[in-house]
């Protein structure tokens, strides 16, 4: 992992960004205290449709609006 001081991350952070999305973790430091990471986002997996309608499916049939309408919730919101 490499370490670079925070004025040079300001000044190249297009490059820092460059390693950063080959796979590099770059430590950022101010005054050489680390103070934040540069590391590739997590891969965002994405689950089939259908799981995802059946989970909403599940979740909604547990909920109950107990007397409540959609309009009643929207106004109690702009309070």
């Amino acid at each position: 992992m490499d370490t670079v001081g925070a004025y040079e991350a300001k000044t190249h952070l297009p490059q820092l960004l460059e390693r950063v999305a080959k796979g590099e973790r770059i430590t950022i430091t101010r005054h050489g205290v680390p103070v934040a990471t540069l590391q590739p986002a997590d891969s965002v997996k994405k689950a089939p449709v259908r799981d995802v309608i059946e989970q909403v499916k599940r979740f909604r049939s547990g909920q109950r609006l107990e007397g409540l309408s959609i309009r009643d919730m929207l106004e109690e919101g702009r309070r």
